[in-house]
């Protein structure tokens, strides 16, 4: 089996001495796990900080294993706010959030493009009212959207702790989930 597509990097984990694990969320594919070999090298490094925009090649023997990755950076995103810790817990917490509650090996072009669309707006001035609503998008897109009231005009205080709530009610406690921390984080920014 083989493919190739684009995605962003969730996640990443040590996988043994030279090799990583990470998680994509991939155009086509959706979101997928896989192998880096050589991923802890000096050269590759630098390409998987999360929220990342990498081109990827996957193979493996069966299509239900897990595969390998080759990797190559298409555009950095993550270290363009290195200095700056609110927009870089807001990539943090986005990635979390899709890492949890996004099935495995299932397309939405919709959610990939909504949060292409949230990242690169991460350098405007108004870049925390984009991710308010690319949270409540994503609730919508993952089949809650009677519950998403468009009262988003309010401060971003009650907007974080409203959008907060829905995850909770609808995702995270009924499925007996961890609450994102890098989300707990961005909200306390906004307190």
């Amino acid at each position: 089996m083989y493919w190739r597509d684009e995605g962003f990097l969730l996640s990443k984990n040590n996988f043994n001495e030279n090799s990583i694990l990470i998680e994509v969320f991939t155009f086509y594919h959706g979101k997928y796990t896989g192998i880096v070999y050589g991923g802890t090298s000096r050269k590759q490094k630098r390409n998987f900080q999360t929220g990342n925009k990498i081109l990827l090649n996957w193979k493996s023997k069966n299509e239900n294993r897990t595969g390998y990755f080759n990797v190559e950076l298409l555009k950095p995103i993550a270290p363009l706010f290195f200095e700056d810790k609110k927009r870089t817990v807001c990539i943090l917490s986005a990635t979390s959030i899709l890492k949890i509650l996004l099935p495995e090996r299932e397309t939405n072009k919709n959610i990939y493009n909504s949060f292409e669309n949230m990242l690169n707006g991460l350098k405007f001035d108004n870049w925390i009212n984009l991710y308010i609503n690319w949270e409540l998008s994503l609730i919508k897109e993952l089949g809650f959207e009677s519950v998403v009231k468009n009262k988003q005009n309010e401060n971003i205080k009650k907007a974080l702790s409203y959008n907060r709530n829905l995850l909770m009610e609808n995702f995270i406690i009924p499925n007996r989930m961890k609450f994102p921390l890098f989300r707990n984080i961005l909200e306390k920014y906004f307190n």
